[in-house]
Formats: C-alpha cells, sequence, structure tokens
C-alpha cells in the first residue's frame, strides 16, 4: 500500500470540471482521515486544452500523466467541436492519452442499490443483487485498428477491427483474475457467428480459461448480452469484451445503477492509470450544479484500489456512498417523485466527505474498544 501519491487531475470539459471536483474533495477527505499525502496536479485536456492551446492532448499534459502516479479524467467533449477533423476533436486526446499510458484494461463495475432501486427503469425484483463487472479491451478494435479514415471523395468511410493473440490474452487474464475476487464467473462476449475477430478472441479465451480451473467460464454473442443485461442481469458476474461491445455494453448496465451518473471506470494495465467516470461532459447540464457526482466519487474509490493498493479506503468511500444514499440524498437524475426536493453536485460530494468521515470514526471506534 501506499500513503503517499502524485495525481494529475484533468477536470476536462462540460460536468466533467463539476465532477472532478467533488471527487477531489473526497480524496482529499481522505488524506486527511488517514494522514496520507496526495499531490493535486491539474492540467488541460479535450475542449479545454484545444481553447488554450489548440491541441486536445497537449504535450505538457502528458507529461504530467506519464510522471504521476495515477490520472483522474473527468470528460470530454462538446458540440462546438464537431467540426473539426477527427485528429484534432477532444475524443482524439483521450484516445491518445490511453494509448500512451498502456491503459489496456478498462474495469467498468455496475451494481444495484437497494435504496435508489426505484431508479432503474427495470422492476426492483430484476436489479436487485445485480453486481457485475465489465471488463473491456481498451486499446485495440475499431478505435485503434488500422486502416482507417474516408475515400478522396467523401463517400465512403472505413474502420478496422483486428486483435492479435497478445491483445486478447492479457484482456482475459485480467477478466479471470477479477473474477477470482468475486463470484468466478467469466461471460466472454462476442459476435463469432459473423467475424473474424471474435471467432479469434473465443478460441483464445477459451485456451486462457484453461489456466483457472476455479473459474466458470461462458460464451455469449453480443446482441444475446445486451438482451440478458435488462431481462437478467443477476445471472452475469465479470463480462469480458472488445473495445467497442464493451462501450456499449457498460453504458446499458446504467440500468442496473439507476443512471449513468452512478457508473464508475479504471484503466489499468500499463505505465499509470486512467481512472473516469463512464458519463460524458453533458454540455446541456454544465454549469447547472445539477450534475451526480457519484460515478466520479466511486472512481476515486477505484483509483486509490488499483493506483494505491489502499482497499480499505477504496471500500470506505463505497461505503459512505451508500450511507448517503440510504440518508435520503439524491441529485436530479436520482428523482422520481417530482415532490421531492434534489441535492446539487456540491452538496451531494459534502454529503459523502461528511460521511466518509463519519463512518472512518465509528470504525476507529469500534478497533479501539
Amino acid at each position: 500500500m501506499r500513503t503517499n501519491l502524485n495525481l494529475t487531475v484533468l477536470p476536462g470539459d462540460g460536468i466533467g470540471v463539476e465532477v472532478t471536483r467533488e471527487a477531489v474533495r473526497v480524496l482529499r477527505a481522505v488524506a486527511d482521515i488517514q494522514g496520507y499525502e496526495f499531490r493535486f496536479r491539474t492540467e488541460l485536456v479535450g475542449g479545454a486544452a484545444i481553447r488554450e492551446t489548440g491541441f486536445p492532448l497537449p504535450q505538457q499534459t502528458l507529461d504530467a500523466c506519464l510522471g504521476s502516479d495515477a490520472v483522474l479524467l473527468g470528460a470530454v467533449g462538446g458540440p462546438e467541436f464537431d467540426s473539426l477533423p477527427p485528429d484534432r476533436k477532444p475524443e482524439s486526446g483521450l484516445l491518445a492519452l490511453r494509448r500512451e499510458l498502456g491503459a489496456f484494461a478498462n474495469l467498468r463495475p455496475a451494481a444495484s442499490h437497494r435504496a435508489i432501486e426505484d431508479c432503474s427503469p427495470l422492476r426492483p425484483e430484476v436489479v436487485r443483487g445485480a453486481d457485475i463487472l465489465v471488463v473491456r479491451e481498451l486499446l485495440g478494435g475499431l478505435y485503434f485498428g488500422e486502416p482507417r479514415g474516408f475515400a478522396a471523395d467523401g463517400n465512403f468511410g472505413f474502420n478496422t477491427m483486428c486483435y492479435s493473440v497478445p491483445e486478447i490474452e492479457r484482456i482475459a487474464r485480467i477478466a479471470f483474475e477479477q473474477a477470482r475476487t468475486r463470484r468466478r464467473k467469466v461471460t466472454s462476449v462476442d459476435k463469432a457467428n459473423v467475424l473474424e475477430t471474435s471467432q479469434l478472441w473465443r478460441k483464445v479465451v477459451t485456451r486462457v480459461a484453461h489456466d483457472f480451473s476455479d473459474v466458470t467460464l461462458e460464451h455469449m454473442y453480443v446482441d444475446a448480452c445486451a438482451m440478458h443485461l435488462v431481462s437478467n442481469p443477476t445471472r452475469f458476474d465479470v463480462i469480458l469484451t472488445e473495445n467497442l461491445f464493451g462501450d456499449i455494453l457498460s453504458d446499458e448496465s446504467a440500468v442496473i445503477s439507476g443512471s449513468l451518473g452512478m457508473l464508475a471506470s479504471a484503466s489499468i494495465g500499463g505505465r499509470v492509470g486512467l481512472f473516469e467516470p463512464v458519463h460524458g461532459s453533458a454540455p446541456d447540464i454544465a454549469g447547472r450544479g445539477i450534475a451526480n457526482p457519484l460515478g466520479a466519487i466511486s472512481t476515486a474509490a477505484l483509483l486509490l484500489r488499483y493506483a494505491g493498493g489502499m482497499g480499505q479506503e477504496a471500500r470506505d468511500i463505497d461505503s459512505a456512498i451508500g450511507e448517503v444514499l440510504d440518508r435520503g440524498y439524491r441529485t436530479a437524475d436520482l428523482i422520481r417523485d417530482p415532490r421531492s426536493q434534489p441535492v446539487s453536485t456540491e452538496e451531494m460530494g459534502a454529503a459523502v466527505a461528511d460521511a466518509l468521515a463519519g463512518f472512518c470514526d465509528r470504525r476507529h471506534a469500534y478497533h479501539a474498544v
């Protein structure tokens, strides 16, 4: 476990600035409670960087990230950048950052919270007890495959989905290792009835499974998985899949937690871990103080777990989030009764930080008895 962390903070665009502020608040609370030293350095990325420098990932930002112990990212993007060339858009900066950090394994947990089961579009009995971890390959597939581009006349666009055996092996091992800490089941998702890359994917994952005889493996087509996620989500433990499928399925898993604003992610496996909530920059609500910061705060917990080896501190943050939800705190996206009054982004972050302090005090008092 590390008690000193150098963290690069990339608030990014839109609500990224607001939710990241609350995640940092909670990280500072952890440091104060435990007597740790967390050092924060803030840099530009995405649209904010384009406005200042003309580039979505300035060299200064990349150097800071590569020199840190972990990177906390808000979100990038906005409609004002839609007309830019593909290599100058905010999202290209995010893809370049993932590639430069070497973070090939994207972990995206989604779980049902009893206090907000009514926020899911699914019946409470369907989502109750659901606890899924999507393990998404992050540096291959259509997002990075070559060749890609447009024909000279602009009437034809093309992307390439490709995977190598080593790329599949390394992400599969991450999934099986994660399953060993959970309920020991991996569902590998592909489209092997159509795609050659998926046929290779299935073959390699099956071979890797032989090294994890204590973990059950099942294969499932991506369309079937999409259906089961909303009809029977409790059947899943760890979902292993490639880049594009993982992006879509993990967003769909928001139906389990009740809001995309609840979902966190950790991108690991490279030189430096990248930690970001699953949601986007949501420019339509940016600056209004109504965004849900719990996904970003949960992301801070993942940062402590995977970058700092602070498992207990990560569990404390998760417990504080649960306590705040049990008390009835709700941001606008979690309100179903129009008579209810939502709390602001800042109020929710402050409530989690206060609950964290109280939870830790009670735990320390218990152990001192």
